[in-house]
């Protein structure tokens, strides 16, 4: 019995020892299977990521071509307005020179004209209604001034001379009223001025009982009838703005 039992245990161990063995051998193809799964998954990880890298670096690549592309376009536009303004900029520049050279040319003909035009507009107040006469010749003078001052440009100068002509045009349309006084028959008057214009230039004493009238021909004052003290009174009157505007009887000489 006890023969048998050892014969048992002998042939129980035998039969582990194997089983043990048997697994061993089929657990190491196993493991090296696994290892070499492990192995292939990481490669294709890799292999999927180098994928990956080169699909973002080809979608840059595209987006940067057509951004180029894009640049390219807009530059070639811009070049072209940049080639259409630089064209126009010639074409001003040579029309500048030509008017460049016209300048001195210019200013020779100018310089006279305006010489003349202030001797004239001199000798036509000299000979004008005598209104403000003084102050008028003054601005002649001025403008005189103006012409030998080498600081003040050529068209400062002419723009003063056409200032003053349309002064002298506004005084036309104007009516006025002043203070002075009247040297008649030797004797000096406090009287009244009013003007219309140069159509009539009228004078009443502080009394209004006489009034006179300047006469441009004989470029003297002549003596009024009582009929024009009150006209001349309310012309007075209007030109101060103590009165509205209304017709008033005017001594009035046809022109020649």
């Amino acid at each position: 019995m006890s023969v048998k039992i050892r014969k048992s245990l002998v042939a129980s161990a035998l039969f582990g020892a194997a089983a043990f063995a048997s697994s061993n051998v089929m657990a190491d193809p196993l493991n090296d299977i696994q290892k070499v799964g492990q192995q292939t998954q990481k490669a294709a990880q890799k292999s999927q990521e180098k994928v990956d890298n080169i699909y973002g670096q080809s979608i840059e690549m595209i987006a940067e071509y057509r951004t180029t592309v894009d640049e390219t376009e807009l530059l070639k536009v811009y070049n072209d307005h940049v080639a259409r303004l630089v064209a126009d900029q010639n074409a001003n520049i040579e029309s500048l020179e030509r008017q460049i050279a016209t300048v001195d040319k210019t200013k020779q003909d100018v310089v006279p004209l305006m010489y003349r035009m202030i001797d004239t507009l001199e000798q036509f107040i000299k000979a004008d209604v005598p209104f403000d006469t003084e102050k008028r010749l003054e601005r002649v003078e001025r403008l005189r001034e103006t012409l030998s001052n080498a600081k003040v440009t050529t068209s400062e100068k002419y723009r003063q001379v056409l200032e003053a002509y349309t002064v002298e045009t506004a005084y036309g349309t104007a009516m006025t009223a002043s203070q002075g006084s009247l040297e008649i028959n030797g004797k000096n008057i406090n009287v009244d001025f009013a003007r219309l214009g140069r159509i009539a230039y009228v004078a009443q004493s502080f009394d209004q009982k006489n009034a006179w009238v300047w006469d441009n021909n004989a470029k003297q004052w002549q003596s009024l009838g009582e009929e024009y003290l009150k006209p001349i009174k309310d012309m007075i009157r209007i030109a101060r703005g103590q009165a509205a505007p209304e017709l008033v009887k005017l001594p009035i000489f046809g022109a020649e």
